[in-house]
């Protein structure tokens, strides 16, 4: 089937819909999430949009398509954000892994719900796992890179990228509840810890400000 070209926010143009092509990515993204790969179905989807089914294929050509479609955001956000923040200029490794810490801070960046439901389709799927790999090995590069733009050893730089990454993976993956106040009290530790050098009081009151103003939590 032949798939028109519409805008994102644009809705199909006959009066059987009532939403856009961003209302079923949203609907879907919500059921991934939740619920995983294998419950996201086309029927169960419309029925929660209460739109016939066929306002479906005007913006996706099948299920598969929407799930690559959501790969795709998976790709773009997640990856795209470490990859951009481990870049930005900095003036010490201590900015910089602030910078890393804002991905986690904007609740528009790094979507930790996402990336985990493609985790654990991987599990299932080899082709999946594949991209989970990639990801994996393309934000490590960035990140081994920001610390070796400071002066660390290649090994060190690994290291030191491996342990700040799987931690803050890990932070998410055990679902760690803590208020805004209590994580921001421990920024200068965590910044001592993954960097070996004392933030500066300035960073730290800037970073605070900025993870307030996101209404985040790192």
């Amino acid at each position: 089937m032949s798939v028109p070209t519409l805008d994102p926010g644009e809705k199909a143009p006959h009066g059987n819909s009532k939403v856009t092509r961003q209302d079923w990515l949203k609907a879907a993204r919500d059921t991934f999430v939740s619920k995983g790969a294998g419950e996201l179905k086309i029927l169960t989807l419309s029925r929660q949009l209460d739109v016939s089914r066929s306002s479906f294929y005007w913006y996706f050509r099948d299920r598969t398509d929407i799930l690559d479609a959501l790969l795709g955001e998976w790709e773009h956000r997640n990856t795209r954000c470490i990859i951009e923040y481990c870049a930005r200029p900095a003036d010490s490794i201590s900015a910089a892994v602030c910078n890393f810490f804002e991905c986690f801070v904007d609740p528009n960046l790094f979507d930790p719900g996402l990336d985990f439901a493609v985790r654990e389709w991987s599990r299932r799927d080899p082709e999946i796992r594949a991209k989970i790999d990639a990801a994996d090995a393309q934000r490590l590069e960035a990140m081994t890179a920001m610390f070796a733009r400071f002066g660390f050893s290649a090994s060190e730089a690994d290291a030191r990228a491996r342990i700040l990454y799987f931690m803050q993976l890990g932070y998410h993956a055990l679902e760690v509840t803590e208020p805004m106040e209590v994580r921001l009290s421990r920024v200068e530790g965590y910044l001592m810890g993954f960097t070996g050098e004392v933030a500066t009081a300035e960073l730290l009151a800037r970073f605070r400000a900025r993870a307030k103003e996101l209404g985040g939590a790192q």
